[in-house]
């Protein structure tokens, strides 16, 4: 993940990072579909046996928007995207590391698991965003 490896972080969001900072979602040992947020039950088979498993960390822009307001802490433009993985997972997240106007659907991305920043106790605050090959987070 980068960073001090000794100091504590966080995930933005509960269950979607797992210890060593990847991206965690569902499989169904059934009928082998995929979840992300990770699932208790498989919504296909209704299987309650999903193991927790690492996702992919490259996929394909299905779609996007630009927004123009946001949350304080965010710096505008920026675009959100849906991003289709192998595993037949679309997850949501930030498109970073490029120009609005340079964004196209079907590009490839990367996936990376990066600071947000930091919560009351100081911890780093990790999540993810989506950037296009070769690109660095940060």
């Amino acid at each position: 993940m980068g960073g001090d490896p000794d100091r504590a972080w966080v995930p933005f969001r509960p269950g979607v990072l797992d210890e060593e900072g990847r991206v965690v979602g569902s499989r169904c040992p059934s009928c082998e579909a995929h979840f992300f947020p990770a699932r208790q039950v498989c919504s296909r088979c209704l299987a309650e046996d999903l193991e927790q498993v690492a996702l992919s960390t490259r996929g394909t822009l299905y779609t996007y928007t630009v927004l123009h307001q946001a949350a304080p802490g965010f710096e505008v433009p920026f675009v959100l995207g849906y991003v289709d993985l192998p595993e037949g997972v679309r997850i949501l997240g930030q498109v970073a590391g490029l120009e609005p106007h340079a964004v196209r659907i079907g590009m490839e991305l990367d996936l990376h698991v990066e600071p947000f920043g930091e919560d009351e106790e100081r911890r780093t605050i990790m999540g993810y965003r989506f950037r296009p090959e070769g690109a660095r987070g940060g």
